[in-house]
């Protein structure tokens, strides 16, 4: 393979500027990637640049993507080992390139060792200082924040990480209208309170203060993904969370017996389809608490809750959840957001949002936004 002889391999932290986005253990000597979204972006002259890579993985092969000059150039699937990708060659060695390589695929539960890790950057040219970004966005949510379908045509079915993506969702496509660094902590089919199956253990609020608390198993305690996340390292400007879709299936799927406490869980519907009022409180109990989980951990940001991508079921128990959080704390920085439903030419693969739907709620979330940093900075 023909490479430069005039590389020089930087190991990653010795790179002279670089910008991290996603969470990570900043005290090691890498940079692993836990979430998707979750990569580096460099401004780096010179004919060529490779990135040097660490992965693994049992049974989801991680997907990444690169963007050169703010333009979406590559993605691929990465294999288990040892690595190094050409990030772009042959370019004008004089002009100076801004360069963003990204994870794609979200922190996998599934598979214990599922994992990319940056070693280190080699290139033929020098490294410029990255302009930093006007605002902090953090997003938190299910299969729709990780993008899932957003890659894939209607009809495909098969669940596999190829079809999720951080590259073209409405957290992304939000974050790039305002200027902004992001943050997403996503999960597929989990929820606030249940996840979608009604297993009680696959909720977000309880992993939230970890680095990465949905990276499991020894390689990813190793990384660091379990340590408790340095909230101050890295404060929001708004946190927005789309959780609730999962919430809501819960209640029209069979009871999930928890194999470890031998207890069943379910949440009930009455005989004319309502919901139960008593599972529908603990619910709602379940935003509030998050919501005072997130004020601790981030006492400045604004909280915006957006939900209704895929169906409306639970908005109004999220919209009053909501208000008595505020009622109760006296918080007035809190608010319910309620986001274009998908309709049927905006379906992508798996029969979640499209490119489309993506796009029209990153329209609404960024008219929210513009708007409240506007009236924020008068």
């Amino acid at each position: 393979m023909f490479r430069s002889d005039k590389l020089i391999n930087y190991p990653i932290k010795e790179v002279p500027y670089y910008h991290i986005y996603g969470r990570t253990d900043l005290y090691r000597n890498d940079i692993p990637l836990f979430w998707n979204g979750s990569g580096i972006e460099v401004n780096v002259s010179g004919s060529e640049l490779w990135i040097e890579l660490d992965t693994d993985c049992d049974l989801y092969e991680p997907w990444i993507s690169t963007e050169i000059n703010g333009a979406f150039m590559s993605r691929q699937m990465l294999l288990p080992g040892h690595q190094k990708l050409c990030l772009f060659r042959g370019l004008d060695p004089n002009t100076v390139k801004n360069v963003h390589f990204n994870r794609e695929l979200q922190a996998m539960s599934e598979d214990d060792v599922c994992h990319i890790i940056i070693k280190g950057l080699e290139s033929d040219g020098s490294f410029y200082p990255i302009e930093p970004k006007k605002y902090r966005l953090e997003f938190i949510g299910d299969s729709i924040t990780s993008g899932e379908g957003t890659y894939g045509f209607t009809s495909d079915v098969d669940w596999v990480s190829m079809y999720m993506s951080s590259s073209i969702n409405y957290a992304v496509m939000t974050s790039k209208m305002l200027n902004a660094d992001y943050r997403l902590i996503s999960q597929g089919g989990w929820g606030v309170y249940t996840g979608w199956d009604n297993n009680r253990n696959h909720a977000i609020p309880k992993y939230y203060d970890k680095i990465s608390g949905l990276s499991w198993g020894i390689e990813n305690e190793k990384l660091g993904a379990s340590k408790l996340n340095d909230f101050s390292s890295w404060i929001p400007d708004a946190i927005i969370v789309n959780l609730g879709t999962n919430d809501a299936s819960a209640f029209v799927q069979p009871p999930f017996p928890d194999p470890e406490t031998g207890e069943t869980y379910k949440q009930r519907t009455e005989e004319d389809g309502s919901y139960n009022e008593e599972d529908l409180s603990n619910f709602r109990n379940a935003v509030i608490s998050f919501i005072k989980l997130l004020r601790k951990h981030n006492p400045s940001s604004h909280i915006l809750w957006a939900y209704g991508m895929l169906g409306y079921d639970l908005s109004l128990p999220i919209a009053m959840a909501v208000s008595d959080y505020r009622r109760e704390t006296g918080d007035d920085n809190v608010f319910y957001l309620q986001l274009p439903n998908t309709k049927e030419d905006s379906y992508g693969a798996h029969m979640h949002p499209g490119v489309k739907s993506h796009k029209l709620a990153s329209e609404v979330l960024y008219d929210y936004l513009k708007s409240l940093f506007d009236r924020k900075e008068v």
